[in-house]
């Protein structure tokens, strides 16, 4: 039986918590017989190297994807441009070219650019933790999520082969592919991921800021809704930083319809509206079924977490 899909030498490019998840599945499914990190930081480039993640490292791009007939972008969102366009130099012919970031619009646009040459498949596996580095992947990270290609506008052969070639890669390593425009993904993920990120930020600076409640106490009587929202909100900070300022048009039209519903929880509870409220929050129950259903979260208690884990 032959290899859905396998390739001769991988290079990561920023070796984190995606990068280092991909490459450790892509290892254990015997998809790659070479693996190449890449990271401006030396440290990062013997953490991994050290963990086996990578099999050698380089801090300088166009000695790191040389003879590499795949090129992982793990980079943040902001650095995908300017990558993207030093690898439309250096990368070899024929090479696949992917990203992992949760904008599309910017990789998309990024792709349009590179030579015809290469194949730049803009991708979005949903799945991720707060942690970062490469100690913080696992192989299992994208086992039963959803990846999200968003094709550039090309209709050559070359690039239909390296769409088919991106989701064969991302199948093997356990994901469910779909595949959609960046406009449609970025809006859909603005609701879905980067509002929700947002208000932990929001949320948690909030408390940090209420000098009459010691910071003791907010760490003591923090229950679970408070604790998830501090999980969220410790995220990498660049990376964050990075998907609201590529993907503001969209953030702020999901963050001006919460507003409004905002609005609408805060009349309700200043006049004792109490059917409002009620209704509202039944509205949203069903919601939650449907993820539960879905497969993306488990009915069980404390947001499907088992505490034991945890301590």
């Amino acid at each position: 039986m032959t290899d859905p899909v396998k390739f001769k030498c991988a290079s990561v490019v920023g070796v984190g918590l995606i990068g280092s998840s991909l490459a450790r599945a892509m290892r254990e499914a015997g998809l790659v017989d070479d693996i190449v990190g890449v990271d401006r930081d030396p440290d990062v480039i013997a953490r991994a190297q050290k963990l086996s993640v990578i099999d050698r490292g380089e801090t300088d791009l166009a000695k790191g994807v040389k003879g590499a007939d795949l090129i992982i972008l793990s980079t943040p969102v902001g650095a995908i441009g300017g990558v993207a366009t030093e690898l439309g130099d250096t990368a070899d012919d024929g090479a696949l070219i992917i990203d992992v970031g949760s904008v599309k619009g910017v990789a998309v646009e990024a792709a349009s650019r590179m030579p015809e040459r290469v194949c730049f498949v803009p991708c979005h596996p949903v799945a991720g933790t707060e942690q970062s580095g490469p100690e913080a992947g696992f192989a299992s990270l994208f086992k039963d999520r959803w990846c999200i290609l968003t094709p550039a506008p090309r209709e050559d052969a070359a690039y239909k082969a390296a769409i088919d070639k991106a989701a064969a890669l991302w199948s093997a390593v356990g994901a469910k592919v779909e595949i959609m425009t960046s406009e449609h993904h970025d809006l859909a993920l603005a609701v879905t991921s980067h509002l929700p990120h947002l208000i932990a930020f929001t949320i948690v600076g909030a408390a940090d800021d209420v000098e009459s409640v010691a910071a003791g106490e907010i760490v003591k009587y923090s229950a679970g809704g408070f604790r998830d929202f501090t999980r969220i909100a410790a995220s990498d900070p660049v990376m964050w930083r990075d998907v609201f300022l590529n993907n503001k048009e969209a953030v702020l039209e999901v963050l001006g319809r919460f507003s409004e519903e905002l609005a609408v929880m805060q009349r309700a509870i200043r006049w004792d509206d109490g059917k409002t409220l009620e209704d509202a929050f039944s509205r949203v129950r069903g919601l939650r079924r449907a993820i539960v259903e879905a497969g993306q979260e488990t009915a069980a208690p404390n947001f499907g977490r088992d505490e034991k884990a945890e301590s």
